[in-house]
C-alpha cells in the first residue's frame, strides 16, 4: 500500500481554510509533534531539539498534560509552541459534534492556544466549521508515518526527506508507538536539512 506522505489535493480542498504549508519561497521547515507529552518520548525529543537549538510546535493531548505537567511546562519553558490536540485524542468521525467541541475546549483550558490539529486528521465538516470560528486548524504537508509498524526507520527518514520542501509542516509524534522510527529519523532529518541551509521555526496562532 502506497503511503500518502503528502495529503492529496482533494483533501486539501475539502479543508481549504486550514494551514497545510507555510511560505513556499522560504527555506524554512516547521517541525510538529503530536500526542504528548509522555515521559517515554517527550524528554528525548526535547533533548534532541535543544542540542540543535531548534524550536518546534507540540500538539498536546489534554489528558497527557494533566498526567505530565512538569513535561508540559518544560516544552513551554524551552521556547516551543503549543497546539491543541483535544483532551482525549478523539477520532472526530466517530464523535458527535457537541462532544468533540467540549473536548477541544477542555484541552484549550490547559494549552491556552488557538492552534488546533484534529487527531488522526479525521474531523467532520460540521466539527471543522465550528472549530474554525475560534482556532487556526493545522494539518500538514508531510506525514512521517513514524507511528506505523509497517514503516521501517530508514523508510520513515527517506519519505520525510523526499517530500519535504520550502515551508513544509511535517508531523512526527512524541508517542511511544513512534519510538523506533523517531529515534532514527529525527536527528538524521534535522542534520540533512541543516546541511542544506534550511532553518526550523514554530507555527504561530
Amino acid at each position: 500500500m502506497k503511503l500518502l506522505v503528502r495529503p492529496p489535493k482533494l483533501l486539501r480542498s475539502f479543508y481549504r481554510d486550514s494551514l497545510w504549508r507555510m511560505n513556499e519561497n522560504e527555506r524554512v521547515i516547521y517541525l510538529t509533534f503530536d500526542d504528548g507529552p509522555v515521559p517515554e518520548m517527550t524528554p528525548w525529543v526535547l533533548d534532541v531539539l535543544k542540542s540543535y537549538n531548534i524550536r518546534a510546535t507540540f500538539f498536546c493531548v489534554g489528558d497527557n498534560i494533566l498526567k505530565n505537567e512538569s513535561l508540559f511546562n518544560r516544552i513551554i519553558n524551552e521556547g516551543h509552541q503549543i497546539g491543541n490536540h483535544t483532551f482525549n485524542h478523539l477520532k472526530g468521525w466517530k464523535i458527535k459534534k457537541s462532544t468533540y467541541l467540549e473536548n477541544t475546549e477542555r484541552c484549550e483550558e490547559l494549552t491556552k492556544t488557538k492552534l488546533f490539529r484534529p487527531p488522526y486528521g479525521r474531523i467532520k465538516k460540521s466539527q471543522y466549521n465550528a472549530i474554525l470560528q475560534n482556532y487556526k486548524v493545522v494539518f500538514w504537508d508531510v506525514l512521517s508515518y513514524d507511528y506505523d509498524n509497517f514503516t521501517s526507520p530508514i523508510k520513515c527518514l527517506e519519505n520525510s526527506i523526499k517530500y519535504t520542501r520550502n515551508g513544509s509542516i511535517i508531523v512526527f509524534h512524541d508517542n511511544i508507538k513512534a519510538e523506533a522510527n523517531l529515534k532514527f529519523a529525527l536527528p538524521n532529518y534535522i542534520e540533512h536539512f541543516l546541511k542544506l541551509n534550511y532553518t526550523f521555526a514554530t507555527l504561530q496562532p
